[in-house]
């Protein structure tokens, strides 16, 4: 018999062919599934008692001849009457076919996903399809049906002993690369690893004289009973991290999991695994892969389930997951939506429980744990709410606290004067050594937060929390990491700042970015010279590196503060030093300039209650000539003070010291200050 597929529209196949799937491969994963799907439903129609023949043996095999250029998929399952595939192959009837078509033409697994057309994505890669099938019915006679991927077809009568089915597909030439026997064996373990029915590709190998050889026994490429589907009772710790290497055979040792069983309101199994990440945060994502009843749907969930959620490694699968829809349709699925917030729940549960049964386990795998928490927190508000009772801040002593138990210990000594709260952090314990060590001598405590999202995550807190406050360590000198109403008062005048800071400008590294001089008394015992960086400025920049629209910030030049400690003995030494060189010439120099400013206060006396066109050009002239006299000798004071810096050795120690201590001294400063450093010691 020869008629026409039920479709009111030519302009099925070639929707098919150009967009019913992103993926041409994902072909032998459609008919796979329909031939397992074959063989549980002749499971179940024998537990009914309506088919007696033995169902011990239900398995799909798949076959490649190269030279007939054909892939052949055989089940013996429940197979399909004459008017069966009339009814399921050929009758591609719906209402308003042809607007359907047209409205779904550039999204077209909208069609598979409703409509269950998964057998014709065969005609992606087959120039010929051809299905022999016969029904487990009584007396059902075997039928041969083919077709060319036009809408015509043939249906005849044809042999076949064994009840199920062969799809036979006649590839084409675009299609070749599905010929070869590595192409097929990596789609079946990327589609049917856990299909339930076992899987046939071939036979097995071994080998022999140093050559691969068949053996007589099946090679089944599945696994039909994955850990997801069995029940946590019946699973041992072993048993998960061994499915857990089956997954990922060159991972590292998860960190632990959780085993989703859900029936209600969604049905929903699965396994999720945390995995050690690194601080870097250089994260590969795509591990979580998505199954439909045990049919691989794709190892890309962002979207479908939160984005932190896509750090876990591991297998959801459900049922009430469309198999072959687009991704935005899953993306606004409702069902989909009520499934990831269930595992947001679950994970954040799973976290709070180990946190409470286990506080010394938890706190063990911290490091590992930390940056999928902090990921969560940042870009999931349910999950942080739960969060904050177990993310745990870490001190520079290596203790663990939660931010309430924080709060209790540095509450009485690191409240500013405005009442705020301020967390001091480093983010490295050695190279911020003597910073932290400073903040302690005061009484304050520091903790480390050292990985890839600790700015993010401390402007996050800031925003929850606006009576609180974080402060790099190295921010400013201990004195003024905290605010309080005791402030010291200016240790220098203005004259006496101008004359010192060329000195010690001269002498910062040009290439480092710029640096302020500010002179404060932090006492005899303390360091000659500390190098800090704003704490606003330097976050800026550290969240322009991670967010694009930032980048303002991250084109800045960097921006240090060189603090001289007044009070400090060596100098002291560099001021006497200074006045016993340039005494005379600054001397000099400041006579001459308080002289000119004189001249300059008395020719703008001259100029008080004049307008400007009675101005003469002559007074102009005269005052014009003085701020010249004014600007030439403040510029030959500050050469004169910047010469002194740039030569005197002390100066230049104490500076590199403070830059060294800050890992800022690199390459041939570095070199020059080994080299003085010696000369010193001679």
């Amino acid at each position: 018999m020869k008629g026409k597929i039920g479709v009111t529209s030519d302009n099925l196949f070639p929707i098919i062919k150009k967009f019913l799937y992103s993926d041409h491969d994902i072909f032998l994963r459609e008919i796979v599934s329909n031939a397992v799907d074959a063989t549980q439903k002749l499971k179940t129609i024998a537990s009914t008692g309506k088919y007696k023949g033995s169902v011990e043996n239900l398995k799909v095999a798949v076959k490649l001849n190269k030279e007939a250029k054909t892939i052949t998929i055989s089940d013996n399952g429940i197979g399909m009457t004459s008017d069966e595939v009339e009814k399921f192959i050929n009758q591609i009837a719906f209402s308003g076919a042809n607007e359907f078509l047209e409205k779904y033409k550039d999204d077209a697994n909208a069609i598979i996903g409703h409509f269950g057309l998964g057998f014709y994505s065969s005609f992606m890669v087959s120039e010929e399809v051809e299905i022999i099938t016969k029904s487990y019915q009584d007396g059902a006679k075997p039928v041969r049906w083919i077709c060319d991927g036009s809408p015509e077809y043939t249906l005849e009568e044809t042999d076949k002993e064994t009840v199920g089915t062969d799809i036979i597909m006649h590839i084409n030439t675009e299609s070749e690369e599905f010929l070869e026997e590595n192409r097929i064996t990596e789609l079946l373990n990327k589609y049917c690893k856990f299909l339930p029915a076992p899987i046939v590709f071939g036979k097995k190998k071994d080998w022999n004289d140093g050559k691969q050889v068949e053996t007589e026994e099946d090679n089944q490429i599945n696994e039909t009973v994955p850990a997801w589907v069995k029940k946590p009772v019946d699973l041992k710790e072993e048993d998960y991290v061994d499915f857990y290497h089956k997954l990922y055979p060159f991972g590292d040792e998860p960190l632990f999991h959780i085993h989703l069983n859900v029936d209600y309101p969604f049905n929903l199994t699965g396994i999720l695994y945390f995995p050690k990440l690194k601080n870097n945060f250089e994260v590969q994502k795509n591990k979580i892969q998505l199954y439909c009843s045990q049919v691989f749907v794709t190892d890309a969930v962002e979207g479908i389930v939160p984005e932190f959620l896509t750090l876990l490694h591991g297998v959801i699968d459900s049922p009430d997951i469309p198999l072959n829809v687009s991704r935005s349709y899953l993306q606004n699925d409702s069902n989909v939506k009520k499934i990831s917030g269930h595992i947001t729940k679950k994970v954040a549960d799973r976290l709070t429980e180990l946190f409470k049964e286990n506080r010394t386990e938890f706190e063990n795998k911290w490091n590992d744990l930390k940056l999928f928490i902090e990921y969560g927190m940042l870009t999931d508000e349910k999950f942080y709410e739960k969060a904050l009772n177990f993310y745990l801040f870490q001190n520079s002593d290596g203790k663990s606290f939660t931010m309430e138990e924080y709060e209790n210990l540095i509450g009485a000594n690191q409240t500013d004067k405005d009442n705020k709260l301020v967390y001091l952090y480093a983010t490295n314990k050695d190279e911020q050594f003597s910073f932290i060590e400073a903040a302690k001598q005061k009484g304050y405590d520091v903790l480390i937060m050292n990985d890839v999202l600790a700015t993010p995550l401390l402007n996050h807190f800031e925003q929850k929390f606006p009576e609180k406050h974080f402060v790099r360590v190295d921010a400013d000198v201990a004195d003024k990491l905290i605010a309080k109403n005791d402030e010291k008062k200016e240790v220098l005048t203005l004259d006496e700042k101008n004359e010192l800071s060329p000195i010690f400008q001269a002498i910062t590294p040009k290439d480092r970015g710029q640096f302020i001089i500010d002179f404060q008394d932090l006492g005899e015992s303390a360091t000659p010279m500390v190098v800090t960086q704003n704490e606003f400025m330097r976050r800026m920049k550290d969240m322009s590196k991670m967010q694009s629209g930032m980048s303002f910030y991250g084109d800045l030049p960097d921006s240090y503060n060189l603090v001289v400690n007044v009070s400090h003995p060596l100098i002291k030494k560099i001021m006497t030093d200074k006045q016993e060189t340039l005494e005379k010439e600054l001397t000099k120099s400041a006579k001459e300039i308080s002289k000119y400013k004189s001249e300059k206060e008395s020719l703008e006396k001259l100029k008080e209650g004049k307008k400007e066109e009675e101005i003469t050009q002559e007074e102009k002239d005269l005052l014009a000539a003085t701020e010249q006299k004014i600007s030439e000798t403040e510029e030959k004071k500050r050469k004169s003070l910047e010469a002194f810096g740039g030569s005197h050795d002390l100066a230049k120690q104490l500076v590199d010291l403070a830059l060294l201590a800050n890992n800022m001294l690199k390459g041939e400063a570095l070199n020059n200050f080994v080299k003085r450093s010696v000369d010193i010691l001679k």
